[in-house]
């Protein structure tokens, strides 16, 4: 407990053994009940937040028995971006009915601010539906008078009661489960990451048709290899041991191209924004064979072939597999201690997700033995969203490193870029910004976004062809700012 709360709790014991509460029909207790009802009715339940911001102390506290402590600043942007994102599923305040309590302040006999208590119960409004209830909580609040307004100046959340699962949340599970039954998406797994947190992982349906799914299920993620093979990349260079425009013809050339001057201009950065030149994958082009098909650094093209080629000049360089590297730079401080880069003996085929068809039907399950820096990793949902959450609190990069990773290297189409590793999209309200990676593979349909502003990020699994209806009720229904993210499609 922090001297600050500390103090604030003696206070309210000293003036309720002193004075106990004032009258509730005093002129100061009917002035709070008021200012209660409007700061509340206008912040919190309209997202007026004009209002809350002249009605908070220029050095307000939040103390959250479950959120931990936030200041002014850090009181504004979660009521932004937490109560006021969706307003399809808005949260409601509503107080207690006789519990509000009023302690009056005073200094020289000269009222100055006032402490409040009480309970008061949250609910979840939809459209056309009646508010849900979702917790209860106790709350005291420390207000200030200055020239005549009341400030709020500290603030107690405590004792919050979750007696249910909600209504809500079990409604919308029921509901996502109905949807992958119906889209014949056996499984999916979901992540949440609030203020560089892991909060959330959840896994819903079958692992085959009579297996349920764990949280510790093992899911094929496609492409989200990629950003596991150019954080390593970036970590390496954070450490000053490659650097970001460092040729890599030192270290590697493939047969195909070693004759082809271009590949002088193949850098980390080149292959990491896709400027590479190369196909996707050189088995689907017509020689089947790689080759460059423009000028490297010229423009974007998404390229598995890129990433391949970077981690084969990466092996030579350290000496070292992708593996090996991924284990000591990645894994081990973003605590991912159940990923695998191919089908090693320490993979638990028991606990693996297999992959569907839009009709429903399994797929064989393919079993890869070598590391592919661009596809095929192994992982589950906790792993995955802790390397997000990493991403999020820096990830060990060095600040410069870390800005390069975010810019805008290559423009895609207006507010879409790619940076180092991630898709950037901007233009989210609040001057929010995205990092997002996706993966597709024939029953794969993943998911990785970042919010680096207000670090929020969330994670999809998916483990079948029909993926579309699920992504549109998790993001619109459910995510931080998806509603937006899917309206942009």
């Amino acid at each position: 407990m922090t001297k600050r709360l500390l103090s604030l709790l003696l206070i309210v014991c000293s003036v309720t053994l002193a004075n106990g509460q004032i009258a509730t029909n005093s002129e100061l207790f009917q002035s709070l009940k008021k200012q209660d009802s409007i700061f509340f009715e206008r912040s919190f339940n309209l997202c007026d937040l004009e209002y809350l911001n002249k009605a908070i102390h220029k050095n307000l506290i939040f103390f959250h028995d479950q959120g931990g402590i936030q200041n002014r600043n850090d009181f504004l942007e979660n009521t932004k971006n937490n109560i006021c994102s969706n307003p399809r599923q808005k949260p409601i305040r509503k107080l207690e009915e006789n519990s509000l309590q009023v302690f009056p302040l005073y200094n020289d006999g000269k009222l100055y601010g006032a402490i409040q208590s009480g309970i008061h119960d949250f609910y979840i409004r939809e459209p056309n539906k009646e508010d849900v209830r979702t917790s209860r909580a106790k709350f005291t609040h420390v207000w200030l008078l200055e020239n005549g307004d009341w400030l709020l100046k500290e603030v107690l959340s405590y004792d919050h009661n979750d007696p249910i699962k909600t209504t809500v949340q079990n409604s919308f599970e029921k509901e996502i489960e109905q949807l992958l039954v119906q889209e014949k998406v056996p499984a999916l797994g979901l992540a949440i990451i609030e203020n560089g947190r892991l909060k959330q992982v959840q896994v819903f349906g079958n692992i085959d048709k009579d297996i349920p799914a764990s949280y510790n299920s093992i899911f094929k993620v496609a492409s989200l290899t990629k950003p596991i093979a150019a954080m390593v990349t970036l970590k390496l260079i954070s450490a000053g041991k490659l650097g970001l425009d460092e040729p890599l013809e030192k270290y590697w050339t493939d047969p195909d191209v070693k004759n082809d001057k271009r590949i002088k201009k193949l850098t980390p950065r080149i292959i990491l924004s896709h400027q590479s030149g190369f196909a996707n994958w050189r088995y689907l082009t017509e020689s089947k064979k790689l080759a460059f098909e423009f000028e490297p650094g010229t423009k974007f093209q998404y390229s598995g072939e890129g990433f391949e080629y970077l981690r084969k000049a990466l092996e030579v360089k350290f000496g070292k597999s992708l593996e090996e590297l991924a284990e000591s730079l990645v894994f081990k401080p973003a605590k991912m201690s159940d990923t695998h880069f191919w089908w090693d003996k320490s993979m638990d085929e028991k606990r693996y997700v297999k992959n569907y068809d839009n009709e429903g039907k399994a797929f064989e399950t393919e079993k890869y033995y070598k590391a592919n820096a661009a596809a095929n990793l192994l992982t589950t949902v906790e792993d995955y969203g802790n390397f997000l959450a990493y991403i999020l609190n820096g990830a060990g990069l060095s600040r410069p490193v870390f800005e390069e990773m975010i810019k805008n290297q290559v423009q895609l189409k207006d507010n879409d870029y790619f940076g180092l590793g991630w898709e950037k999209l901007t233009g989210f309200s609040g001057d929010e910004y995205a990092l997002m990676h996706t993966g597709k593979d024939p029953g794969v349909n993943t998911l990785a976004i970042l919010f680096p502003k207000s670090k929020h990020a969330y994670l999809v699994f998916l483990n079948g062809d029909n993926a579309d209806k699920i992504f549109e009720k998790l993001l619109t229904e459910r995510l931080y700012l998806g509603n937006e993210l899917w309206n942009r499609r």
